[in-house]
């Protein structure tokens, strides 16, 4: 187990990579001026220091042709997308994150539980294509 200041000197280290911004978006139900109930956008978080991690992976599927039993092995690449970010704060699953890395701008949404650790939490992130 880490001392609190081991603690202290890791999670600095982990932020001292932050090399991106984020801003979390929450989908609000709201009662509009006539009374009516919408639903907006709400920013919660903005300017939150942030990275994002890129993983990439092969899955190969196998598969079987019933009428010549030759074999077809196929494989597609996949890209796992994580957000590492401060512990202190709290992301509900679905937010809408918008992230500003390396000059370029990306909406995504948390697509899971994130893993918390000492020194930050990771996020597993989809591209965002609307609210559910």
């Amino acid at each position: 187990m880490l001392s609190k200041t081991q603690v202290v000197a890791a999670r600095k280290a982990v932020e001292s990579l932050y090399d991106g911004v984020c801003d979390i978006i929450e989908y609000h139900k709201v009662t509009k001026s006539n009374k009516s109930t919408g639903f907006e956008e709400v920013t919660v978080l903005s300017k939150q220091p942030c990275r994002l991690s890129y993983k990439a992976s092969t899955s190969m599927s196998l598969s079987i042709k019933s009428t010549t039993e030759n074999k077809n092995l196929s494989s597609s690449m996949e890209q796992m997308i994580k957000l590492i970010i401060s512990p202190d704060i709290t992301i509900k699953q679905g937010s809408k994150i918008v992230v500003t890395q390396n000059g370029k701008t990306v909406a995504y949404k948390g697509s899971g539980q994130p893993a918390i650790y000492n020194t930050h939490q990771e996020i597993t992130l989809d591209l965002f294509e609307g609210w559910a």
